[in-house]
């Protein structure tokens, strides 16, 4: 068995033969990833992104074994592949399943954190590498490539922190981690863009007022053509109503248009990452009120699977990339070179993102008077931990910086590719086989058995299994209570709760102007087999 295993493996491996078996392997591997990712749900140690890098490490290893060295990888790496077809839906589910509630009632503090913050771990983690390195001798890289790098870095990926965290028991926190999580990819992008267009070998003040506005422009025309995208779809569908004639018409438009965002966005130079995560926010606010009640579950099930299986695709890949026999053959010429660098941008990391998490967590207590309201210790070491693994933007953009001249050719390029990929690996497995039981520690959490969950939500008169999915993971009671959002009466309460009066002020120009037109909750006129009238209010 282990014999026709391995001439299986090989056989499948050599680039002689046809790419539909290397495809089919690959294909077979994503399964076992989820089905041993499953077997391993309840584990107190093991998540899924590190199960698909231990697979992808132990099948790197048998085709290095079976190959004679030669190889170690089934697909090579295609950045079409990455930025076309594999981010685009872990991008877009996540601006889909935001819970806006949570996100826009704790918007200061995530922005705080989502942008200030990165900005903050971009610079340290730039700066810090440019000083460090060149000072050790080893600077081999342009100014542009080291700003670059700390775009990559400052991309985290708290997904790990967030299976372990409970919203209902810690909803502020639960906040804080996925809304930080989501800005803070969209700024890590946007600045990455940003630096690739300009020449940054000759720093002046002129240069950095240019590269700041060439962010802010970005970040703002980003978002406008993924907020105009977004609602586009929305006015379509509630105007034509797909559903009464054919639901899958409607679901077709719903996966069609978020992607026609994204390529438009890459057509037109801008960031298609933060368009679709924009796209994602208005779309589940709008768009997605107006289809069919078996259209919303389908939709919002058929996203969270492709993010799903992205994800895991990625970590899948690295794990194998990690033992690529070229670049380790170049960086054979200088060991110690590159385990230098690891270690000195994996304690860049760590002390960037304690940088700003502990200063800015003091700055925004010093604002709220409610002590419920105020971020612990506990909770800031929590959030801390939440941003110190690398993910698939990170991995993404930086095969994007150092494979553009060939890292098979460029010495340079093939150790930051290794050190990215060394922090990536070393932040997943070992920072994340100790956050299930450091958060549980620090935050005093009960493990909740699924099957119990599932079983009382289904069984509760209140809010079924059913309602929880089609609500988008919002509270639809909240959203009654939340209605009657008492109206700022003075200056002084306009500018002491920022938040609730931004809040009421869009809540009243929604209902007025925006819902009658693109539709949404409460306003989509009942239509047999449209969604049923206990969502209608």
């Amino acid at each position: 068995m282990d014999s026709f295993l391995g001439n299986t493996v090989m056989k499948l491996a050599l680039k002689s033969d046809p790419e539909e078996h290397r495809v089919a392997l690959f294909v077979l591997l994503l399964c076992a990833c989820i089905v041993i990712g499953h077997l391993l749900e309840k584990s107190r140690w093991i998540n899924e992104s590190v199960t698909a890098i231990f697979i992808g490490l132990f099948t790197g290893t048998l085709i290095l074994l079976t190959t004679k060295g030669r190889n170690s990888r089934i697909l090579v790496f295609s950045e079409e592949l990455f930025f076309i077809y594999v981010l685009p839906p872990i991008i877009f589910n996540a601006g889909f399943q935001v819970k806006k509630k949570q996100f826009f009632r704790n918007f200061l503090m995530i922005m705080l954190f989502g942008a200030v913050g990165t900005a903050i771990s971009f610079f340290i983690i730039s700066l810090g590498s440019l000083h460090i390195f060149k000072k050790l001798d080893i600077g081999f890289l342009d100014v542009g490539d080291y700003f670059a790098l700390g775009a990559i870095l400052s991309a985290t990926d708290s997904v790990c922190t967030l299976q372990v965290l409970n919203q209902d028991e810690t909803p502020l926190l639960y906040s804080l981690v996925f809304g930080e999580g989501v800005v803070n990819d969209a700024t890590s992008v946007v600045l990455f863009k940003a630096i690739q267009r300009f020449d940054l070998s000759h720093i002046t003040s002129s240069n950095a007022i240019q590269l700041l506005g060439n962010f802010s422009y970005l970040f703002f025309m980003s978002t406008l053509l993924g907020v105009i995208v977004g609602l586009s779809s929305a006015y379509i569908i509630k105007k034509l109503y797909f559903g009464r004639h054919s639901t899958d018409r409607e679901v077709a438009l719903m996966i069609l248009m978020p992607y026609l965002s994204y390529m438009t966005a890459e057509l037109c130079n801008l960031s298609g990452i933060l368009t679709m995560f924009f796209c994602g926010i208005v779309m589940s606010h709008y768009t997605w009120h107006n289809v069919t009640e078996s259209s919303r579950v389908t939709t919002k099930h058929t996203f969270a699977t492709l993010s799903f299986v992205s994800e895991i695709f990625i970590f899948l890949y690295v794990g194998m990339d990690a033992l690529d026999i070229e670049k380790w053959k170049i960086v054979g010429r200088r060991p110690w070179t590159s385990a230098g660098v690891s270690l000195i941008l994996l304690g860049l990391v760590l002390a960037a993102r304690a940088a700003f998490v502990f200063p800015l967590s003091f700055i925004s207590n010093l604002t709220r008077k409610s002590q419920s309201d105020k971020i612990g210790f506990k909770q800031q070491v929590t959030i801390w931990w939440a941003g110190l693994m690398r993910g698939a933007v990170s991995v993404a953009l930086a095969y994007n910086q150092f494979t553009r001249s060939g890292y098979t050719q460029l010495q340079e390029n093939a150790i930051m590719i290794t050190s990215t990929i060394t922090i990536v690996l070393v932040t997943n497995v070992v920072f994340g086989l100790l956050t299930k039981p450091i958060v549980r520690y620090m935050l005093s959490l009960h493990d909740t058995p699924i099957d119990a969950t599932i079983v009382a939500a289904a069984d509760s008169p209140v809010k079924s299994l059913t309602d929880v999915l089609l609500s988008g993971g919002e509270d639809v009671e909240a959203d009654v209570r939340e209605s009657n959002i008492p109206r700022p009466t003075s200056l002084r309460m306009l500018l002491t709760t920022p938040t609730h009066s931004v809040h009421y002020y869009w809540r009243m120009f929604d209902d007025r102007y925006m819902r009658p037109v693109f539709g949404g909750r409460g306003f989509v006129p009942f239509i047999p087999g449209s969604p049923t009238e206990k969502y209608i209010h």
